[in-house]
């Protein structure tokens, strides 16, 4: 690695840090990404200061950032959870999801950022691919609004399937309901797991914090199988 590739990665580093993967160079260097995509010899990384594409042999590890300390709430955004709040609320209403869910998923998928594109091209705030936001009807997959309902509509689907029980709805949103299916419980697959924590822990402290908003779907299971969705393996 150059001179001015460290030093670029030095100054990203300086920068404040909002979510998602570690990447670790084999220098020691950690890298706080909120998106990476390996195209062929090279990762490409999205983060807070910026994209940067690092050679994948410089890579020698992707480690969740739930093994870390969590980050401080000032870190967030301060406008970000108040722009998107509406968009929340009418989506909770009209799938009855308790909003806090949805924005727990939402923070933990994207932080918030409607740009954010993960290694698998999972886009948005709700983290769609794009063969799944098709399946949903989404025609803009970066508009916000489009994005929240379809998410919003897919985890619904997934809480009917599973009879109310957040973590396996959670394990399906990452992994795909066949994987639940498969081990019939949460998939024993490490970013799975952090996930599936990763929400619930803040579901819990949003309830924890404020007063009940729109319950969970109540009601038999869904029939049809939901399309993937955001991490899948």
């Amino acid at each position: 690695m150059g001179r001015a590739t460290l030093l670029l990665i030095l100054g990203v580093l300086a920068a404040p840090s909002l979510r998602a993967e570690y990447i670790v160079l084999r220098t020691g260097l950690r890298l706080h990404v909120t998106g990476y995509q390996l195209v062929g010899d090279k990762y490409r990384l999205q983060m807070t200061g910026g994209k940067l594409e690092v050679a994948a042999a410089d890579v020698a590890a992707i480690e969740p950032e739930d093994v870390f300390t969590p980050l401080p709430a000032a870190a967030t955004p301060a406008a970000a959870q108040p722009l998107y709040r509406d968009l929340v609320e009418a989506a909770a209403k009209r799938y009855n999801v308790d909003a806090d869910l949805i924005t727990s998923v939402i923070a933990v998928e994207s932080n918030f950022d409607p740009k954010a594109v993960s290694r698998k091209n999972a886009r948005g705030l709700m983290q769609l691919l794009p063969e799944t936001a098709a399946q949903l009807g989404v025609k803009n997959i970066d508009d916000p609004a489009e994005n929240i309902d379809a998410g919003t509509r897919y985890l619904r689907d997934l809480l009917q399937k599973y009879n109310n029980d957040v973590a396996l709805a959670l394990a399906a949103y990452n992994a795909g309901p066949e994987k639940v299916q498969l081990y019939g419980r949460v998939p024993p697959f490490a970013e799975t797991i952090s996930y599936v924590k990763r929400v619930k822990r803040d579901y819990e402290k949003s309830k924890s914090q404020s007063p009940a908003k729109t319950p969970a779907p109540t009601g038999p299971v869904a029939a049809a199988t939901p399309p993937r969705t955001s991490q899948s393996q």
